[in-house]
């Protein structure tokens, strides 16, 4: 009951502690004069991913790689079929902006680097500079692109769309700096806390339930961490922004792999657990080309393929818990 309860715990506070850190660090920085759309794709981009970096990151900290590694990969298997496949399920839509598509090839190319480098063993300290190399880059990029083609936003944008619709305050106007300052300490405290307790309890709940932290990482942990995207993309396709919630869970895998990959790699330099090179990595590089492929033969995304994306997942896990991950 008490690993419950900090698994249970931790995930409220990571999901609550990161909401009120991107309304704290959006506050500061807009009262700060800083641009808008430097505060949509970077200060937003990076605050909706801080439940997953400081999860990784307690994890790896915590000598348990294994949940580390699973949170990335198992993420971006949950963005992909899970919270796509829920989407397309709830409002069918159709992917038509260019950029979308665009960055659903980044995310690809990013995911076939890593597999590329894991299979190698080639994940240490400087690859992992390198990734996140790559995630400022293609910031950059994306930054560029929206100041000169306002017509055709990219995933990075789509992902702040994303949360700026399914949370309306998160632009409040706050009258000093004070409260959005408390707001981004209090939110990172939380994530900080939210992280650790999910990890130990995660810890011991492999194993006293006798599975491996892998397991876990790719299961409870990269569901929980994923519920934020959840929401925004089911939200955002109810109100027909069917390529904001696309653009969403794409954006979110560039910065799993790039970002939240790139520090993993870096705090452990002890490569990628075996098994995931195995199996894991490959199943994510194959979902990703999959992914690519129903974009060239369709852009719609209806409810048969968002259904047969849900129980391709849910097939995932029934075999990951019986014991084959």
């Amino acid at each position: 009951m008490l690993i419950l309860l900090a698994i249970v715990g931790g995930l409220i506070l990571l999901i609550v502690g990161g909401e009120v850190l991107v309304r704290g660090a959006v506050g500061v920085a807009e009262r700060a004069g800083v641009a808008p759309l430097i505060v949509g794709i970077v200060i937003l981009g990076f605050g909706t991913s801080m439940p997953e970096l400081v999860t990784s990151l307690e994890a790896t900290l915590a000598g348990a790689p294994g949940i580390a590694w699973g949170n990335v990969v198992g993420s971006n298997i949950a963005n992909t079929l899970l919270i796509l496949g829920a989407a397309a399920l709830v409002a069918p839509f159709t992917v038509t902006g260019r950029a979308v598509t665009r960055d659903a090839g980044v995310a690809l190319g990013a995911t076939a680097l890593l597999v590329g480098l894991a299979t190698f063993g080639w994940v240490n300290i400087a690859t992992g500079v390198l990734l996140l190399m790559l995630l400022v880059t293609y910031i950059v990029m994306a930054y560029f692109h929206e100041k000169s083609h306002a017509d055709d936003h990219g995933a990075a944008y789509d992902r702040s769309a994303a949360f700026e619709g399914a949370d309306p305050r998160i632009h409040e106007v706050f009258n000093g700096w004070g409260k959005p300052i408390l707001f981004t300490v209090l939110g990172l405290a939380g994530v900080i806390m939210g992280g650790r307790f999910l990890v130990m309890g995660s810890i011991d709940l492999a194993r006293i339930a006798g599975l491996s932290e892998a397991v876990i990482g790719l299961t409870i942990v990269a569901i929980g961490t994923s519920l934020p995207e959840l929401v925004t993309s089911v939200m955002a396709a109810l109100r027909k922004e069917g390529e904001i919630a696309f653009g969403n869970v794409v954006g979110s895998n560039i910065y799993n792999i790039l970002g939240i990959g790139g520090v993993t790699a870096i705090a452990a330099n002890g490569g990628v657990p075996a098994s995931f090179v195995t199996l894991d990595l490959p199943l994510l590089l194959g979902i990703a080309v999959g992914l690519m492929v129903l974009l060239w033969v369709s852009r719609h995304l209806g409810r048969i393929t968002g259904g047969l994306m849900l129980l391709a997942y849910f097939g995932y896990i029934a075999w990951l818990l019986l014991g084959h991950g």
